[in-house]
């Protein structure tokens, strides 16, 4: 399968394991798992052809690292719309974690600050070449430097996800300033 094929591919997983596994005629379980050969199967039987050498080709290379396989069971690692209970470790953030956006966010940002909205979590980066990337999906962007120690001593809880992607409830106002380059 050539690149562009595994990205579309992998897109489609994120989509049925993230947000809609009803598009293949999934259920996950409660912790937002299904079994790899159920994944397989429903994307086949939907007329997406795939099977395991190549699910496991793109968990492997995908740069994301969207997927966590364990054992016979395949879960998205962060990222959900719909209500599950992913294992996160509530961990103490560095001083500053950084959110890109778009710049059409940036009025309701400076109102109530970054709501988690459609997700689950508010997503926040380490570095500012990853919430680059992240927000350059949104149009013109901006990168917002998040006050993350002084969010921590006030009492707000941060996760890392397994694939290192820092979560955190909502980001208030008072907690951001904006990235100027």
């Amino acid at each position: 399968m050539n690149q562009k094929k595994l990205i579309k591919t992998a897109k489609l997983i994120s989509l049925i394991l993230r947000h809609k596994p009803e598009t293949v005629g999934l259920t996950l379980d409660s912790k937002g798992r299904t079994k790899i050969d159920d994944l397989i199967k429903a994307m086949n039987d939907y007329g997406i052809p795939i099977n395991r050498e190549l699910l496991l080709q793109i968990v492997e290379t995908d740069d994301k690292t969207r997927f966590i396989i364990d054992g016979e069971y395949i879960y998205a690692a962060q990222g959900h719309s719909i209500k599950v209970e992913v294992e996160l470790e509530k961990k103490e953030p560095p001083d500053i974690l950084y959110h890109g956006t778009a710049t059409r966010n940036m009025d309701s940002i400076f109102k109530a600050g970054i709501q988690h909205r459609n997700r689950n979590y508010v997503h926040l980066s380490s570095n500012i070449e990853t919430a680059t990337k992240v927000g350059s999906r949104h149009g013109e962007i901006i990168i917002l430097i998040v006050d993350s120690k002084r969010m921590h001593e006030d009492g707000h809880k941060f996760y890392i996800s397994k694939n290192n992607v820092w979560l955190v409830d909502q980001v208030p106002k008072e907690y951001i300033t904006v990235q100027y380059s």
